[in-house]
């Protein structure tokens, strides 16, 4: 899998996210914003649910870019301590099953599930689960 923008995911593996830390401040963002005021930063691969909601309408295209039949799915922001609050699905888990604060790691999924060349969008699933 490709990621969905370049610079999204370091070349590691596994991957992390690439934060950028501005370097007047020490203040770290996600993305990495591309001018001379922010230097990426590979950012902490687990964090914790900070809140969430599940996405049960198609969102608008453009900019969305996903598979014609949609498929509800959950998103959050999760907290890496210390450095920020990220966006990104929430996956391999139940919907009932999300819990503000439950320990999360991240991991990669396909935008559209059901095509191979789909581009990879990060996401995070609970400490422990099996893909």
């Amino acid at each position: 899998m490709h990621p969905i923008a370049d610079g999204l995911f370091t070349p590691s593996n596994p991957p992390r996210l690439i934060g950028g830390r501005d370097v007047a401040s020490g203040r770290i963002v996600f993305p990495c914003p591309e001018n001379d005021r922010f230097e990426p930063v590979p950012l902490s691969s687990e964090g914790t649910l900070w809140s969430y909601t599940i996405q049960r309408f198609r969102p608008k295209s453009p900019p969305y870019a996903g598979p014609e039949d949609f498929r509800p799915w959950a998103i959050g922001y999760v907290e890496l301590p210390g450095e920020t609050i990220v966006e990104a699905r929430i996956t391999n888990v139940d919907f009932d099953d999300i819990e503000i604060g439950m320990e999360l790691r991240l991991t990669a999924v396909p935008l559209d599930p059901e095509d191979q060349n789909s581009p990879a969008i990060p996401a995070f699933e609970p400490i422990g689960a099996t893909a």
